[in-house]
């Protein structure tokens, strides 16, 4: 009987100290990805390539979705487009990845004459992997008669 009452306390606290406790809590996608990530840009305009070293950032705006800064590009004498913010672009996880997607965002921005300016981003496609991003997207700034075509790979610093 003293065999049997010890058997079943042993089983019992083996079975009481599991490590049920071990789960963590997952990380919003939104923190996992917030961040800088330096690399390279395409800019494609009208067939003609211009590739750059530069920066893009991300901003948590919710648990599932971030704002993105496109960075200010183009020189002082010639085109030049001030830094653009895309607002609220919702992620998912696939796989390993968390991927961003916006079918279309519209806002204004100040340029450096101080004129104010309109501008929409579309076919916007984000994926991180790892510390690793692509983005691309089509921009569309003022008047222009042309879309711009944008890529950007970088990693996170």
């Amino acid at each position: 009987m003293a065999m049997m009452i010890m058997a079943t306390t042993v089983m019992f606290g083996v079975c009481a100290c599991g490590s049920d406790d071990d789960d963590e809590p997952e990380v919003a996608l939104a923190s996992q990805v917030a961040g800088s990530y330096t690399g390279e840009e395409i800019m494609t305009v009208m067939g003609e390539a211009t590739p750059s070293t530069t920066i893009y950032e991300f901003a948590k705006s919710s648990d599932i979705a971030v704002d993105m800064t496109i960075p200010a590009m183009g020189d002082e004498g010639g085109m030049s487009l001030p830094a653009l913010k895309v607002k609220n672009i919702m992620l998912a996880k696939n796989d390993n990845s968390v991927v961003g997607k916006l079918a279309s965002y519209s806002g204004t921005v100040i340029n450096e004459q101080g004129a104010e300016k309109a501008y929409t981003v579309s076919d916007l496609i984000v994926i991180f992997n790892g510390k690793a991003v692509v983005v691309t997207y089509s921009l569309k700034y003022g008047n222009m008669p042309f879309a711009f075509i944008g890529k950007f790979t970088g990693t996170k610093k």
